[in-house]
């Protein structure tokens, strides 16, 4: 409390008690009124603390909870964060995987298309040259050079090998 709010109250009690006498009893009972208000301040005072000290209290555990939770939600993010950089190196071996054979398959298919020019080129000159080599009863007999007869070019039916090492350069 103010002083002045003291003073009043000490003087209204003053006022109250004292009946146009001032006797020594009036002033030990003012004393004592004075007394029972300081100890009614102190009290007030020590609750005020009392409540303040629980209302840090109570700020410092919610901070605390929060930095807790925050704490928590950073190990589940750095978690995620390593399953989704895991699944990312995952995938990228897949696609490196993939693409390694998609080469060697463009590849066969370069070669494969090569060989089948060859070879239609092959049947075109036989088709078209009955006269070199006579008539077309090259295919009704054995030949001698088994290089010309197309039923006979097993060297043509060797398997292709081609890998992603062949195009690294």
């Amino acid at each position: 409390m103010s002083p002045i709010l003291i003073a009043y109250l000490f003087c209204g009690s003053l006022m109250a008690s004292s009946s146009g006498t001032s006797s020594g009893s009036s002033l030990i009972q003012n004393s004592g009124s004075e007394e029972n208000l300081q100890a009614l301040m102190d009290q007030r005072k020590r609750k005020r603390m009392i409540s303040n000290r629980e209302s840090a209290r109570r700020s410092r555990m919610r901070k605390q909870k929060h930095l807790d939770d925050l704490v928590a939600q950073v190990a589940q993010l750095k978690k995620e964060n390593h399953q989704i950089i895991t699944s990312i190196n995952i995938t990228t071996q897949h696609y490196l995987n993939v693409e390694a054979d998609n080469s060697i398959l463009r590849a066969q298919v370069s070669e494969l298309s090569h060989r089948l020019e060859f070879l239609n080129g092959i049947v075109s000159l036989l088709n078209s040259s009955n006269g070199l080599f006579g008539d077309s009863s090259i295919f009704n007999e054995p030949a001698a050079d088994s290089f010309l007869n197309p039923l006979n070019m097993s060297y043509l039916n060797q398997p292709i090998s081609a890998s992603a090492d062949m195009f690294q350069y």
